[in-house]
């Protein structure tokens, strides 16, 4: 009995932890969809979708969206390459450097986005590049690399070698190895990596800073119209849109991969 009352304790302090983590993103959901006369009473007077036409009619959020998806998908596309590369270099060889090479992997997510922002800009300076799309790229690909090497290498670690070998010892060269045993195995792994890599770049602020230069992706177009309160209703809109685009990515993720096979770097 007393081990049914503390689980249920335990449930109902989880259930609590989320509706206070959730409750203020429930309230955005809320008044984004609040009528035209009411939009900034409380509580929501009404059910509208009039915000979400004043917003996909603005110029500015069409361009920010189009540069944010633009840049996540190249982003990606990078880090999935680079991320399955260097998984693929560094889970079955040891030699002088390696940890070293894990651990500057790793970094750029581990350090806070302020201190990866600066020292980008610093680079870009020093080497005369200016900041702008290209520049962004980079920052992003930088974090996104570490997500898809964590879930790839991990799933290196779990792909028996066996399989590998009975393939060669088949007649099978290099890429009919690749292309019909590993990369199968690799499939889920290198799709969740891919869709967490995707939602964090999507809505990336720090970094993006740093080295966006004039250009104005989704989340520094939210961070400006902190200053305009009139347009509040558009935000909310604007804003659902993101985290919307940002949750499922990861919901995704997680399905592709539970029972056993944890999303590595979910969790920033």
């Amino acid at each position: 009995m007393h081990s049914d009352k503390a689980s249920w304790g335990l449930k109902a302090a989880a259930w609590g932890g989320l509706v206070f983590l959730h409750f203020p993103i429930l309230i955005i959901f809320l008044y984004a969809f609040n009528t035209e006369d009411a939009a900034f009473s409380f509580p929501p007077q009404g059910f509208t979708l009039h915000w979400f036409s004043v917003a996909f009619a603005r110029q500015d959020v069409l361009e920010s969206i189009t540069l944010s998806l633009k840049i996540a998908c190249v982003a990606t596309l990078i880090a999935m390459l680079l991320g399955t590369l260097a998984a693929a270099a560094l889970y079955r060889r040891d030699f002088f450097g390696k940890e070293g090479i894990s651990l500057m992997l790793i970094l750029p997510i581990a350090l806070p986005g302020i201190i990866t922002g600066i020292a980008l800009l610093s680079a870009f300076k020093t080497l005369g590049i200016e900041p702008g799309f290209l520049t962004i790229v980079i920052g992003h690909a930088t974090f996104c690399v570490v997500i898809v090497y964590n879930n790839v290498i991990a799933r290196f670690r779990r792909t028996s070698h066996s399989l590998i070998e009975a393939s060669m010892d088949l007649g099978a060269d290099g890429w009919q190895t690749f292309r019909h045993v590993i990369l199968p195995n690799l499939g889920s792994a290198l799709l969740a990596g891919g869709m967490l890599a995707f939602a964090l770049s999507f809505d990336e602020i720090i970094v993006t800073t740093f080295t966006a230069g004039h250009e104005r992706t989704l989340p520094i177009w939210l961070l400006n119209q902190l200053t305009r309160p009139r347009d509040v209703p558009v935000t909310n809109v604007v804003a659902m849109l993101v985290m919307l685009v940002t949750m499922l990515p990861i919901l995704g993720a997680y399905y592709l991969t539970k029972g056993g096979e944890g999303v590595a770097g979910s969790g920033k």
